[in-house]
């Protein structure tokens, strides 16, 4: 037997004993409340089957990044000339300033980089690790990608490649890849093995324009007309349509499910590497995990047929690692929080928050207060929304590659006037609640607040006063945490204690939106006609988001509560709008309904994402990496 062949034996299906334990434990812990998790419980159990550990601890990760030329380059289906491939190997390595190496530095794994294939003679370059299968593939449109002989080469290299970083101690896996013109392979591999058409499956990629588009279908179409690859078989499809990089991340795949590591998937490329590894050994399957939906058509097959649905939505178009680095940030999260939770009651952790409570007595609030903040709402700062954007149109990447980053990096400084705002910016959550809050809410709060670096004030929202009351100490909460914090998360506890997670949500749904989804009623009504028991806790967080507003904070919104009243908000208000993340369901899709602070959590974590691209990243000029010369980035980007 030849390593490919030992190594598709040794791998099984995942092992669910633990996971089905944990489970339970879970449900017992959370009261029956555990599918208030949604899709972070999947996550959750999902890593403790890989690992079959009930406790498993934070993963050891590696970002590798594999590299390799395509001879489908040369038929202008990029916006990027093929020296691209290498020049960003060596930005990697040397210059260090790609987003796999800014999203690297955030998710707290160390990047490797391998050549499995660069067209270029005696690279030289500190750090590369050798792979290489040959000086590039052929051109797809014309013939095979490769051999038979070689597509079992770069798997195998890929094997070994992973023994290496399992020996190391590393134990979870972050692929990415570099090579132009390779979402053109990805579409024709994902084409073969789900029998799709060249239309629904190739993308704009580099933000090609729609000319280039037209010819890269057409390649795609060519490619598999010409080579025939026989979809049930993933070598052949590997060998006649695909790329060493394919190869290798399917055998890093396959090298890790082997022992039972974790492989975290990224975007379309990733994606249709993993077709081949599961093409090779369907139980590997078992051990990815899907990070992102990203803006190629290709993916969304690919992740059907691998019966993967992706948390992230983010229209990341980018393969180096980026949405898989957020994911891995979100599991670290989950873990810390199944921690906690698995050792209660007996073992509760500290809750080191400042509480605040609302007066007994009301204030004299008049409708000037209220004229006063929007009236002197601030305009976020254009001059360093503007230089913010110029620098990242010019960070070496495709032009809008990073979707939804890009914008909230863009927000982010208009909000704090600096067009260069740093990261790890100092972080709050208020959590609404009333004079009593469920003790696990709590704990729950405490492990979630911990894994996003945030201080948290309880606020204790007092019933049975004028909702001027309400408004006004949300207000006041709002104003002192937003001179300090200028990320500031708003989230509400149950208002009953004693009621299931995603109670207050589902009242405040039923009552305020319509079936649709859309707001149900016009500003001027909609408190009136929310639940009595609710409207306090809706005027506190008014206040709240108007006063953080207008002193300059980004608000992150948590669990729907907090999403249906943000949004009646910006009804009332509509100059907070710029000021305020949308977390769930527009960038998380996970169906999670436990309030406290979990979804803010994870949206101080996006933002924080966006800042070590904006920060850790270097421009073309700075890289000394050709720029796009089709679509829009031809136009926009600086040499």
């Amino acid at each position: 037997m030849n390593l490919l062949e030992k190594t598709i034996a040794a791998i099984e299906p995942a092992n669910q004993e633990l996971a089905a334990q944990a489970a339970t434990q879970l449900t017992n812990i959370m009261e029956a409340d555990d599918n208030s998790l949604g899709q972070f419980r999947e996550l959750l159990l999902r890593y403790i089957a890989i690992t079959n550990q009930l406790n498993p601890g934070l993963p050891d990760k590696c970002t590798v990044i594999c590299c390799g030329s395509h001879g489908a380059a040369s038929e202008a289906v990029s916006a990027y000339p093929e020296e691209t491939t290498l020049q960003m190997t060596k930005s990697y390595l040397i210059g260090q300033g790609a987003a796999a190496n800014a999203f690297a530095e955030f998710s707290g794994s160390e990047l490797f980089v391998a050549d499995f294939g660069i067209k270029a003679e005696n690279i030289d370059i500190p750090g590369l690790i050798d792979c290489r299968i040959g000086n590039g593939t052929a051109n797809i449109a014309q013939g095979p990608a490769m051999s038979r002989k070689q597509a079992v080469q770069t798997i195998e290299k890929g094997i070994e490649l992973a023994d290496k970083l399992i020996a190391e101690g590393f134990d979870c896996l972050l692929p990415g890849e570099m090579g132009i013109a390779n979402t053109t392979i990805s579409a024709a591999i994902v084409a073969a093995l789900c029998e799709k058409a060249a239309p629904e499956v190739t993308g704009r990629g580099t933000n090609i324009s729609n000319e280039r588009l037209a010819n890269k279908t057409r390649i795609v179409e060519k490619a598999l007309s010409l080579n025939q690859p026989d979809k049930k078989d993933g070598l052949d499809v590997l060998a006649k349509v695909g790329g060493f990089e394919f190869g290798a991340i399917a055998g890093l795949i396959l090298g890790f499910a082997a022992r039972h590591k974790a492989v975290i998937l990224d975007g379309a490329n990733c994606a249709a590497a993993a077709l081949i590894a599961q093409s090779l050994a369907p139980a590997c399957v078992d051990y990815l995990l899907p990070s992102h939906r990203g803006g190629e058509p290709s993916q969304g097959f690919a992740l059907e047929k691998l019966g993967l649905t992706p948390l992230l939505h983010l229209d990341l178009r980018l393969g180096e690692a980026c949405g898989s680095s957020i994911l891995a940030k979100e599991l670290d999260t989950m873990l810390n929080l199944w921690d906690v939770a698995s050792h209660l009651p007996h073992d509760p952790v500290e809750e080191p928050f400042q509480n605040a409570y609302m007066p007994t007595i009301a204030p004299k609030i008049t409708n000037k207060t209220f004229d006063f903040y929007l009236s002197t709402m601030q305009d976020l700062d254009s001059p360093a929304m503007h230089a913010c954007k110029a620098r990242i149109d010019n960070l070496v990447k495709p032009l809008e590659s990073l979707g939804a980053l890009e914008q909230i990096a863009i927000e982010i400084a208009g909000i704090t006037g600096d067009e260069l705002p740093g990261c790890g910016l100092d972080r709050a959550l208020i959590c609404f609640t009333g004079k009593v809050t469920n003790p696990l809410q709590m704990q729950l709060t405490a492990a979630t607040a911990q894994s996003a670096r945030a201080d948290v004030t309880i606020a204790h929202v007092r019933e049975g006063l004028p909702l001027t009351a309400a408004f006004d100490f949300g207000r006041e909460q709002g104003e002192f945490l937003s001179l300090s914090y200028p990320l500031l998360g708003l989230s509400l506890a149950e208002i009953d204690e004693h009621a299931p997670f995603g109670t207050t949500a589902d009242l405040l749904h039923q009552e305020l939106l319509n079936a649709d989804g859309s707001l149900k009623y016009p500003a001027d009504q909609f408190l009136t006609r929310a639940p009595e028991s609710a409207q306090p806790f809706i005027g506190a967080m008014i206040g709240a988001i108007i006063a953080a507003a207008h002193n300059s904070s980004f608000i992150i919104l948590d669990d729907e509560a907090s999403e249906i009243i943000a949004r009646y908000t910006e009804l009332l208000c509509p100059a907070v709008r710029p000021y305020i993340l949308h977390v769930q369901p527009l960038l998380l899709k996970a169906n999670c309904t436990l309030p406290g602070g979990l979804i803010a959590g994870m949206g101080m974590d996006i933002a924080d994402a966006s800042l070590y691209m904006l920060n850790h990243m270097r421009t073309f000029a700075e890289s000394k990496v050709a720029i796009a010369n089709d679509g829009p980035g031809a136009d926009r980007q600086q040499p």
